[in-house]
């Protein structure tokens, strides 16, 4: 069984134990798991037809166990304008959170 989420403008193909990065988000002091509710398509992988939400499908959800908070690759940005001597270079690192899909009800 899989399921398509949306989670932070991104949508993200799920399976039961996949472990996947999405955005950081505030969590709650002992917070071990979260629910998605917005939940696009629900499938079952054996050729029968997906049913798909317009945009979401009622009572679906599906939640996962934090794994851990990590931070991303450096990503370098540079600016440059030619001729005026104006370099700059910046870096970047994006946190995340890793979780892992336990369960789709629904």
């Amino acid at each position: 069984m899989y399921a398509i989420l949306e989670d932070s403008g991104t949508q993200i193909l799920v399976r039961k134990d996949d472990e996947v990065e999405i955005d950081l988000r505030p969590l709650t002091d002992g917070q071990k798991t979260l629910t998605f509710d917005k939940v696009l398509a629900v499938g079952t992988g054996d050729g029968k037809p997906a049913r798909i939400g317009l945009p979401y499908l009622g009572g679906v959800t599906v939640t996962a166990d934090i794994v851990s908070e990590e931070t991303g690759p450096k990503l370098r940005i540079g600016k440059y304008a030619r001729r005026k001597g104006y370099r700059r270079t910046l870096g970047h690192r994006q946190k995340t959170l890793l979780v892992k899909i336990t369960g789709i009800k629904g």
